[in-house]
């Protein structure tokens, strides 16, 4: 299954293939076609699931700067960065993933996360709107985009 195989079986009626479909993507990505980054990807992983979110920042910090165009680099710092509460730094880095794979439903959901954290609830639902077009059968981002317009309209948005 290529990228765009996945992706476009993500908006289908099948909702099995779409599961097929994601975790294909999620495989993809996590793949930058040279083993020592790959290797490092997989350690800052553990890093981060021990906790040590020092360390896997320092670990995804090291592949970003082996591998600068490797969307998945951004993506893992902006999830130890959002852990962490650094909530403006997990953004950028979402927001550079998404530079180099727009598609990344989990980096658009991760930066919609970020914003409401944030309060600014507009921009969480255009980005949960977003990862909606890309992956439709997103739950937790259907959910929080729901969230994210209620407390716009109640004008807690900015």
């Amino acid at each position: 299954m290529t990228e765009a195989e996945a992706l476009k079986a993500l908006i289908g009626t099948d909702s099995g293939a779409a599961a097929r479909a994601e975790a294909a993507l999620w495989q993809m990505w996590h793949r930058s076609g040279d083993r020592e980054v790959d290797a490092l990807i997989r350690e800052g992983i553990e890093v981060m699931e021990r906790r040590d979110l020092a360390g896997a920042e320092a670990i995804f910090a090291r592949v970003i700067a082996r591998a600068p165009e490797f969307a998945e680099g951004w993506n893992k710092r902006a999830t130890v960065r959002y852990v962490a509460e650094n909530y403006e730094g997990s953004i950028a880095d979402c927001g550079e993933t998404l530079t180099r794979n727009p598609h990344h439903f989990g980096a658009l959901s991760g930066q919609g996360l970020c914003y409401m954290a944030l309060g600014r609830h507009r921009e969480a639902a255009a980005v949960f709107r977003r990862a909606l077009a890309v992956h439709p059968r997103l739950q937790g981002a259907r959910h929080n985009l729901a969230v994210a317009m209620g407390e716009a309209v109640r004008g807690n948005g900015h």
